[in-house]
């Protein structure tokens, strides 16, 4: 007998605090084929894509959420979720096989109640990214953009406030998003800015693999810099 690849979670909603299921992938069921250089995964079987289940959408409220949001609501907070949400949420659920269609509104949905409950910049750069993520997947550029763009300016807010301190991202990780992001935007001096502090990181031993992939997309800013230049003199 086949096992399948997802598995029911009962999982606590941090806002209402009721119970609700949502499918999540078997570990050993997930298989790269290939990384972006902005991270964005390509998964080796697209019908597993394990970007679909990270966010838990409360069925009772709406109230949507990842891993990576904190426990702690600040006083006033679960109010205006309320107010703003919860009370104009049709209760639905979200446990199932999710379409990307489905994914990007429950993204969409976490980013929302991230912004209400002020959770960290480098936390809403996630969430933007990620949709950025699922919209190149349906080849929708001008979507994708958008999203790249949003999520550029709260990973350059995470840097300059250093919210990213006690997290998984480091702050050359901070710096490679900023600069990728904006390589991918046609920003190239926030580009160029950004991968050159990257780099200067190899002097206190930084991330050996991070600083690699700076050189190679600096190498890119810089050919792109020259064929603009060449463009506007012309």
């Amino acid at each position: 007998m086949e096992v399948s690849p997802f598995y029911e979670k009962k999982i606590e909603c941090l806002c209402c605090k009721k119970t609700f299921s949502t499918f999540k992938i078997r570990t050993k069921s997930i298989k790269v084929e290939h990384t972006d250089t902005d991270f964005c995964p390509t998964y080796s079987d697209s019908a597993v894509n394990a970007l679909y289940y990270n966010v838990f959408v409360c069925e009772h409220c709406g109230f949507s959420f990842t891993e990576d949001f904190t426990k702690y609501f600040a006083p006033g907070i679960r109010e205006s979720i309320h107010e703003e949400i919860s009370s104009k949420w049709v209760p639905r659920s979200f446990c199932g096989e999710r379409s990307v269609v489905v994914a990007i509104e429950s993204y969409k949905l976490a980013y929302v109640c991230g912004v209400y409950k002020k959770e960290k910049s480098v936390s809403l750069a996630g969430l933007a990214l990620r949709i950025a993520w699922l919209y190149r997947s349906l080849k929708n550029e001008e979507q994708e953009q958008r999203f790249i763009k949003m999520a550029r300016d709260h990973y350059l807010t995470s840097f300059s406030t250093e919210d990213y301190a006690g997290t998984q991202m480091s702050g050359t990780r901070v710096m490679y998003m900023v600069a990728e992001l904006s390589r991918r935007i046609g920003d190239l001096d926030n580009a160029t800015r950004f991968f050159s502090k990257v780099i200067e990181n190899q002097r206190v031993g930084g991330e050996a693999k991070l600083i690699e992939m700076a050189k190679e997309q600096w190498q890119i800013v810089k050919e792109e810099r020259e064929k603009a230049r060449e463009i506007a003199s012309n």
